[in-house]
């Protein structure tokens, strides 16, 4: 029963990582025809504030599907979830939210809690660099394939 459980997930993840590259694509796409749109408006070779914004916004959103998509593969093939990574992308995205984030209509409290967020996962990234942390059935494997001992759990 297992068995069919694991090739159920394989399946499942096999999925979302074609799903995700549809995004992927569809993304570059959006980013490049943003930046073809404002660099060709007027005045030409000059982005305004609100296009490159924008531009930057799709670069990040780019950057995080990147990032999700070699999570995903990593975790196929290793069956191993880098944890880091999955901080670093959390990271990026709140990075995203805060340019695209309009201070005028944005509240106090919101304000403080995208700030709380920051330092949290600032801290988590730095303790899981650290200790090195990896979740898996697979990390045995990875640890033996890096010639490194896996941390202990206490």
């Amino acid at each position: 029963m297992l068995e069919y459980i694991n090739k159920f997930e394989r399946v499942v993840y096999a999925v979302l990582i074609i799903l995700l590259a549809v995004v992927l694509v569809s993304a570059i796409a959006e980013l490049v025809y943003l930046l073809i749109t404002g660099l060709t408006s007027y005045p030409p070779g000059l982005l305004a504030t609100g296009e490159l914004v924008a531009v930057l916004a799709g670069f990040l959103l780019v950057l995080i599907t990147v990032e999700l998509l070699d999570t995903m593969k990593a975790y196929i093939t290793d069956n191993v979830i880098h944890v880091e990574v999955v901080v670093l992308l959390a990271i990026i995205a709140i990075a995203r939210k805060v340019i695209l984030l309009d201070p005028s209509s944005t509240n106090g409290g919101e304000l403080i809690g995208i700030g709380i967020i920051i330092i949290g996962l600032a801290a988590a990234y730095y303790l899981l660099r650290k200790a090195g942390v990896v979740i898996g059935s697979g990390a045995e494997k990875y640890f033996k394939e890096k010639q490194e001992k896996p941390p202990q759990n206490e």
